[in-house]
């Protein structure tokens, strides 16, 4: 009888996920959006090389945006990245508040 060896030899690779206070932060803008209207549901993702939340106006759509965390990025444009629908970076940055303030802006809207 033989001793099989794992497939990988070096070290098993990790998942890039949210921390605590990353979720807390953006849980908190997306009931605000719920309460106002604008989001529904929402998806959380967590790859080998990035974090993925993806907001959805209804569920059987593509997001209308998605919160990247990537920290292969940290050191040069930042770690965080706000994704539009089509795709196109709306703001990169290291700090994740920076990055949602330009959804919290949405929030903002004059009273008739």
């Amino acid at each position: 009888m033989t001793i099989q060896q794992f497939p990988f030899p070096g070290p098993i690779a990790t998942q890039v996920s949210f921390h605590r206070t990353e979720l807390a932060q953006i849980l908190g803008l997306y009931g605000r959006m719920v309460a106002a209207g604008e989001w529904r549901d929402y998806g959380i993702s967590c790859l080998r090389d990035l974090a993925v939340f993806s907001v959805f106006r209804r569920t059987a759509e593509n997001p209308l945006y998605r919160i990247e965390k990537r920290p292969a990025l940290r050191q040069r444009q930042g770690q965080y990245a706000l994704v539009g629908a089509e795709g196109q970076v709306l703001r990169r940055g290291h700090d994740l508040r920076q990055i949602l303030a330009v959804l919290e802006r949405r929030l903002i809207r004059p009273v008739d």
